[in-house]
């Protein structure tokens, strides 16, 4: 079954450059896949890891009429970003299905689905491990088909547009997500709106802006303790997990959706983690994939972050890429970055999702230091079964 398949160990070890793409030069915390064909031109995929436990997740799915992209950035542990690896798509495929093509409602309600099955994992698991309800991740995914592009995002990944500028010498970058992090001032006033009652629903702590001194993002799936209040009341959380009562839900899982035409002028597109983005800007980011060949240029933008982030601390990243898994997190967050490229635009091609045209998979490793990756082809046929079976 397709699920399986994405929850297990790769059956097929590809090492850490996915078939070929090599290592880090020499950080064997650095992994990269070549480039690879979608339906409308070329992806690459790069992923850097911080933590012990990778808590990052990426994946890319392509069929002969479409392309998915998946940035799942977990916190508090890796549960919740794997959990999503293994089932948003399957429901977002079902939902297009049922509705003869891709639409903000349908990945709504994949969404949704994902965050019911999650907190039902949840439910099931807690008493035995009371820390899988503190555990969630943010999500960003974009979805290509008849030449719309659709942006969901609930956190603070983010996805970033280039497109060629006026004189057609230089790329201009425009976002196309907006970050669910209380660092903006607008998330703020949402927030204490939100909480008229409540002075410390949003305090500055530890150098940031935390909701409840807690947590940074205000949407994310998982982080069932901070919208599901009678687990952060259970006396057993209190004393294992985080004794914070809570009133009400402080959190959500409504994404923001985009929904974006492309354009001649679209040239490529950047889905990142916050890591990438907390030493690049957007337009530091999109000049690099403007001015540099194409192959392994997701991994030159996690090189160029890596790089920042050891120029910071006053190093060099040849220091940096010698530091341990674990150790890494002083200097840099997990970091996951696909770009892809826009190469033609396909105009009144209407995906059948539901015919037997296979998905090709490309999920980046579980984990950095086990080195797996996988890349397989589905029939959308077995996405169905697949889903069939999927809560429970």
């Amino acid at each position: 079954m397709l699920l399986r398949w994405l929850a297990r160990p790769a059956e097929r070890c590809l090492g850490r450059g996915g078939g070929g793409g090599g290592g880090g030069g020499g950080d064997g915390l650095l992994w990269h896949a070549e480039l690879k064909p979608h339906a409308s031109g070329e992806y690459s995929i790069a992923v850097a890891q911080a933590n012990v436990e990778l808590e990052d997740q990426g994946q890319v799915v392509t069929s002969p009429a479409a392309t998915f992209v998946g940035v799942y950035d977990g916190h508090g542990g890796p549960e919740a970003s794997r959990f999503i690896s293994s089932r948003l798509f399957p429901h977002l495929h079902r939902f297009a299905s049922e509705q003869g093509g891709m639409s903000t409602d349908a990945i709504k309600r994949a969404f949704h689905a994902t965050e019911e099955e999650f907190l039902h994992m949840v439910k099931r698991s807690w008493l035995k491990q009371p820390q899988i309800a503190s555990v969630g991740s943010c999500c960003l995914v974009g979805a290509i088909t008849d030449n719309v592009l659709y942006v969901a995002n609930l956190g603070d990944s983010r996805a970033v547009l280039g497109r060629r500028g006026p004189d057609g010498r230089e790329v201009v970058a425009e976002r196309l997500s907006n970050d669910h992090n209380v660092a903006e001032e607008e998330v703020r006033k949402e927030l204490t709106e939100q909480h008229p009652d409540d002075s410390r629903i949003v305090i500055y702590t530890r150098g940031v802006w935390r909701i409840k001194g807690i947590i940074q993002v205000s949407r994310s799936i998982g982080d069932v303790y901070l919208k599901k209040p009678e687990f952060a009341r259970d006396p057993i959380f209190r004393q294992y997990v985080c004794s914070i009562p809570l009133k009400r839900p402080v959190m959500t899982a409504e994404p923001s959706i985009k929904e974006h035409q492309l354009r001649q002028q679209d040239l490529f597109l950047i889905f990142a983690s916050d890591g990438l983005w907390e030493q690049l800007t957007d337009k530091a980011a999109v000049d690099i994939v403007f001015k540099n060949p194409r192959a392994g240029i997701a991994k030159r933008l996690v090189r160029a972050a890596l790089t920042e982030a050891a120029r910071k601390r006053e190093m060099r990243y040849t220091d940096i890429k010698h530091i341990d898994r674990g150790s890494r997190r002083n200097f840099h967050d997990d970091i996951t970055v696909v770009v892809v490229y826009l190469d033609h635009h396909k105009h009144g091609v209407r995906p059948n999702l539901g015919n037997r045209n296979s998905f090709r998979f490309t999920n980046a490793p579980v984990d950095i230091f086990s080195g797996s990756s996988e890349e397989v082809d589905h029939h959308p046929l077995r996405l169905n079964l697949a889903m069939d079976g999927a809560v429970g």
